[in-house]
């Protein structure tokens, strides 16, 4: 029986430290910065904690709001959608996450770029 990408990549605390990397990228990039402010970010990066987990196949169910309903309000554009792929790349790849676990992670996150950007 093979592994999950969750369980490949080290489970939770893994999935933590990515998400660490991840906001402390986001929060560093001034495109990004005005999405989060007056943001829950204990919050936001609890929902981020479930919402890699679940997409790697760990024993975590998303049970975080509608993509489209979570985001419409941010307005996100496209450049801005692909910046923050480009930051969660970049956390998967310093956390020692290997490139067929990356694609499969990234190739979740890119199926819901429609509906984050209210298309």
């Amino acid at each position: 029986m093979s592994q999950s990408v969750y369980q490949e990549i080290g489970g939770h605390d893994a999935v933590e430290a990515v998400v660490t990397d991840f906001y402390d990228h986001v929060l560093s990039d001034e495109r990004l910065v005005p999405y989060f402010e007056g943001m829950d970010m204990q919050e936001l990066r609890a929902h981020q904690i479930q919402f890699i987990s679940a997409v790697a196949g760990g024993p975590v169910e998303y049970t975080g709001a509608d993509m489209r309903e979570a985001h419409d309000h941010l307005d996100i554009d496209e450049p801005d959608f692909d910046a923050v792929g480009e930051h969660l790349e970049t956390a998967l790849r310093t956390n020692g996450v290997d490139d067929d676990n990356v694609e499969a992670i990234m190739a979740e996150v890119v199926a819901l770029k429609d509906p984050i950007l209210g298309r």
